[in-house]
Formats: C-alpha cells, structure tokens, sequence
C-alpha cells in the first residue's frame, strides 16, 4: 500500500526539520523565515519493525525489507491560505493527495526562532490551519453543489448519494467542525472518500517541544493533546531538534545518545506508529532465505486482500493461505518446526489476517 501523511503546520514550527529527520536527509531547507519550502518535498521512511529482525535471523534471510509510509512536507501555511494568502491554494491542493495530516504544533520557546503570529499559543496555531481548511472545504463543496443537484433531481442515484453527504458536510463544516467528525455509514465511506475533504483525513497533532521535554512534553504540548482529544484524532509529541541531531548517527550512537537523555527509543519511531495506528493498518510478514519482508494491510483484511498487496494476481488466483502466528514462529525456530507443531494452518479466502502473522500464499 502506497501510504502518505503530510506535514501540516504555520511557519517555523519545525515542519522540515521534523522531515529531515524523518526522511535522515536534508531534502527540506530549514531556515527561520516562511515559506523556505516552496516545493512540496516526500521522503519514503522505512516503517520500525524490530519484529523483522527476529524473522530474518531465525530463517537467514539475506534481505530485509520494512514496510514503507511516504510524508510530504507542505509548505508553511498561514491565515487567508484558503485564499490564495502565501501561497496557500497551492500548498492546500498538496495536502489532497494524502492519506492522512500530521499538524505539527509549536510547543517550545525559543526568541531566537521568529513566530509569524508573534507568540506561542500551539492550540491557536492549530485552530488557524483547521480553519483554512476548513473554509478551503467549504469552497470546494459550495461550487459543487449546485451541478450535483441537478443531477440528483433528475434521478441520479449516484448524484442523490453525492448530494446528500455533501449536505452532511456542509452542516459539519459551517458549524465550524472537520468533516472528519462526521458520522458516514459504512455504505457511504467509499462516496465520503471521493468528496477529496481536507478535513476529513485522519489528524494526528504533533507536539513540537524542547529538548528538556522529549520525554513526558509540557504545559503546552498537553494543550495540544487535550485539542486533539477533542478532535477525535491522535497526538505524539517530539522533539524535531533532538530527531534532528540522532538522525545522523548510527544506531549503537543513537542508543547512546537517547540513553543520556532518559529515552527508550527516537520520537520518530512513536509517530510512525501513531500514523500506522490512525490509518487503521497492521503488518503481516513473509519470511524466507531469499528475503524477509513486511507488508502493509488494513485491520480486518482477509487472506486474499493480503495476497493482493504483493500482486494482484496473488488475490485473483487465491487458493489459501499457510499461516503462523509471530509469537509461534519465534518460539518454535521457524516455519519446519511449527508445521510439526500444528502452529502453522491452512486458512481459506474467509481468514482475517492478524497483526504479526507470517504467511505464505498459494495462488493459481
């Protein structure tokens, strides 16, 4: 599955340096004036997966290949962006084509790092770029209206469908709330997606702190994820600067360096999994001498979807599927021994395939 978060957020809050980080390059320019990122930059980032390591050295795999989830780093918005205001139209129509939006809020003091509202306040940050998507929904939805109900007078059902979630959307958003907190059927979920809706993707708010705060944040990042509660979305927080500086290390160094600062593992590894975690996806593995890999699926796909990931010829030729779970793999040294075991099944086109499973696929 081709995955991708943009990087949403006000001017020097840490948006590039936070994808920098993430990305272990310096594709994005850092500097302290808006709008230094002119261009929307993406950076592939491998998915932490320590279970990986575990599979390939018990099968001696010569490969190992995570899972992938593409950021995008948009380009610092500001208020009026929904109106062309810094460029905003075109920052904004980056931001449709993802998957989900990590807000990036500001959560750390620092005179030396101008703020284009001059002053702290991250749920305000927050609350401004909502608004300008918010209001960019609203235009979009206002324009395409009229043309839809044409259609559904005239007894288009797909229009008459169309029509009526564009209403619920419209009621959401000019009551000031995302489209995201709207209630959509299981039915509509796939006409809701088309609506291409700023703020019905997925949130997750990024407590940018101090160095001092990596661990537990602070007064500010806890406003943040009181917002984000609220908002029906989920948050992190991090700090881009110490991403920043561990990102070129290697990793005997990184552990060393988060050892000194009291931290269990990088703050990256945490958002990636907040992201995974809020997309709804698991991991499944395939493990062999050739290659260990893990492969991305949502929760509650069956053997056949799965298959499918890899090629879609593997989901139209489905026979079944042999499975074992992680924790049975590990503890029986492999695939031979978990056979013998009775650990490793044979399941059918109805499976749903659990996080961690390991899996061959059989296919026609």
């Amino acid at each position: 599955m081709a995955l991708k978060v943009a990087i949403v957020g006000l001017p020097n809050v840490g948006k590039s340096t936070l994808f920098n980080a993430l990305t272990r390059t310096a594709a994005a320019q850092a500097a302290n004036y808006p709008f230094c990122t002119i261009e929307p930059n993406t950076g592939d980032v491998a998915v932490p997966e320590p279970r990986l390591q575990t599979l390939a050295a018990i099968a001696g795999s010569k490969e190992i290949i995570p899972a992938r989830i593409t950021f995008v780093d948009v380009a610092g918005l500001v208020r009026g962006a929904s109106k062309g205001e810094g460029l905003g139209n075109q920052f904004l129509a980056n931001i449709r084509d993802c998957d989900a939006v990590a807000f990036v809020a500001r959560c750390f003091v620092d005179d030396d790092i101008t703020h284009v509202e001059n002053r702290i306040d991250p749920v305000s940050d927050l609350e401004i770029i909502e608004t300008e998507l918010m209001l960019a929904d609203l235009e979009s939805l206002e324009k395409r209206v009229v043309n839809v109900e044409k259609k559904a007078k005239g007894g288009d059902k797909e229009a008459q469908q169309t029509l009526r979630l564009i209403n619920l959307a419209l009621e959401q958003l000019r009551a000031g709330k995302p489209a995201r907190l709207a209630e959509v059927s299981k039915e509509d979920e796939k006409a809701w997606h088309m609506l291409q809706l700023l703020t019905s993707l997925p949130a997750l708010y990024v407590a940018n702190v101090e160095e001092a705060s990596a661990d537990q944040g602070n007064e500010l990042s806890a406003k943040v994820a009181e917002r984000a509660a609220r908002d029906n979305a989920n948050s992190v927080v991090i700090s881009a600067q110490i991403e920043s500086e561990i990102a070129v290390l290697d990793d005997e160094e990184q552990k060393e360096f988060l050892e000194g600062l009291g931290l269990v593992e990088p703050g990256l590894n945490r958002l990636i999994r907040e992201a995974y975690k809020l997309l709804g996806l698991q991991t499944y593995f395939t493990v062999g001498p050739k290659e260990a890999r893990a492969w991305t699926v949502p929760v509650g796909a069956t053997a056949p979807q799965a298959a499918g990931v890899i090629h879609t010829d593997f989901e139209k030729g489905f026979i079944r599927a042999e499975t074992v779970a992680y924790e049975d793999y590990v503890a029986l040294q492999g695939e031979a021994k978990a056979r013998e075991a009775g650990k490793l099944r044979a399941e059918g086109k109805a499976y749903v395939v659990k996080d961690g499973d390991v899996m061959h696929f059989l296919f026609n």
